[in-house]
């Protein structure tokens, strides 16, 4: 069984919402990511979500854009990504999901990155820029592998198109929490309780919200109403200014992870 059903099969039976941290592949550098991938379990994390960086990204604001220039900047590629996750699998069970752009996908080709990304051990992924509409041939190459390609639904989702996204979706559906793109907020959205019961109750497949999240307690609301908590600009600003001031990156996030996964499972 795919790493990622299992994990949700196991919390569902627990009453529990999923925790997914979203890190960028190598930022600030290698060690400190495979540090994280090697932590982030005995944190509370139950799933990865591990950002290909990707000179033109789609939907991430300014904090990932920052991170996803400074290792580009310093020269890492995606077969350095698939490198970095296969060393540390042999010692992280954890469910990693790759948060990759198309363009990187169409160069490789479906058979090819999926190929390449189930032998480093990723076990899906999230692609932003590719319309569920055009997404068939991944589809199959990645059921063929046992790999997830995840959705995404968001709040301007029309319903003829959440309709199909369901019929689609593998692991989880990601829900957009904001209209806009990825970074802190102060508040969430007055209709996310409602619009997240709306579509729980259509499908059986887990839905985990991200966009936004940034406090313990806005991750404590979240987790009420769905089956997973995605966290990433607010990692990754903490990533950075420790790095800028001389402190561990990896124990900073780490420190902040536990937080967040105390709160989405309601110990905290």
């Amino acid at each position: 069984m795919n790493r990622i059903d299992a994990r949700f099969q196991e919390l569902r039976r627990a009453g529990k919402a999923a925790f997914i941290p979203f890190l960028t592949a190598g930022d600030p550098d290698p060690d400190v990511t495979r540090r994280m991938l090697l932590g982030a379990e005995g944190a509370g994390a139950d799933i990865i979500e591990l950002g290909f960086p990707f000179s033109d990204p789609i939907a991430d604001g300014p904090t990932i854009q920052d991170s996803y220039h400074r290792v580009l900047e310093g020269g890492q590629t995606v077969a350095d990504v698939l490198d970095l996750v296969r060393r540390a699998r042999e010692r992280c069970g954890l469910p990693i999901v790759a948060m990759v752009s198309y363009s990187i996908v169409f160069r490789l080709g479906f058979e090819e990155f999926v190929a390449r990304a189930v032998g480093a051990g990723l076990d899906g992924a999230t692609v932003p820029d590719l319309p569920v509409e055009e997404a068939a041939p991944f589809f199959e190459t990645a059921d063929a592998r046992d790999f997830r390609l995840i959705c995404f639904v968001a709040p301007s989702t029309t319903d003829e198109r959440r309709a199909l996204v369901i019929r689609h979706a593998r692991g989880f559906i990601y829900y957009i929490s904001v209209r806009g793109i990825t970074g802190e907020r102060s508040a969430l959205p007055p209709d996310l309780t409602e619009n997240l019961r709306r579509l729980k109750s259509l499908t059986e497949v887990p839905v985990a919200v991200g966009f936004g999240i940034s406090a313990p307690r806005q991750a404590r609301a979240v987790a009420e109403v769905a089956d997973g908590v995605i966290v990433g600009s607010a990692i990754v600003k903490r990533m950075a200014e420790a790095a800028r001031q001389g402190r561990d990156a990896a124990e900073a996030a780490l420190d902040f992870i536990a937080a967040m996964a105390s709160a989405t499972k309601g110990d905290g």
